[in-house]
């Protein structure tokens, strides 16, 4: 089943890159066409940042989905390496989200300032992402701090000697 499930991240991740990389072409051409051919150049420009922003943030997920279930050989043993690997995930999100609700304020001003409300909601819905993700790291660091059953099974059995104290590499 392990092989199976490894072509499929594998396939699905080759995909996604595939598609995320034609939303960048095709916000290249856009802006190619409107630069020779037509005149709402500035819409266009905002368009294309939107495609681009979601191709790189489509992209990072297919990366991860590659690097964390395909490529890996083993299993994220210790809390450590489970909450870096999310916070690289979370991040990459959080930025296309911010990213995508500042083109849409820019282009919602220009075209209906009315509907502003909506990108605002975007722009809170990204900082309690931030929020939540920092909320995430205080308590898995603050449970890792204080379990110290994982890392002696790291250590071959050894527990940590009396005082001795555990790098955060966060």
């Amino acid at each position: 089943m392990e092989v199976v499930s490894r072509v499929v991240f594998t396939v699905a991740s080759i995909c996604l890159m595939v598609l995320a990389g034609s939303l960048v072409a095709i916000a290249g051409f856009r802006v190619f066409h409107a630069a020779y051919y037509d005149g709402q150049f500035d819409n266009t420009l905002l368009d294309s940042i939107g495609f681009v922003v979601v191709g790189i943030a489509v992209f990072d997920v297919a990366r991860y989905f590659l690097e964390e279930e395909a490529l890996r050989t083993r299993e994220m043993r210790n809390a450590v390496e489970a909450r870096r690997s999310l916070t690289k995930f979370m991040s990459a999100i959080v930025i296309a989200v911010f990213l995508e609700a500042l083109v849409t304020v820019f282009k919602v001003a220009k075209q209906s300032p009315e509907q502003l409300l909506y990108p605002a909601l975007l722009l809170f819905g990204g900082t309690a992402m931030i929020v939540g993700l920092g909320v995430y790291q205080k308590l898995s660091v603050d449970v890792e701090r204080e379990s110290p059953a994982e890392p002696s099974k790291e250590r071959g059995g050894r527990g940590r000697k009396t005082g001795e104290r555990e790098a955060d590499p966060s």
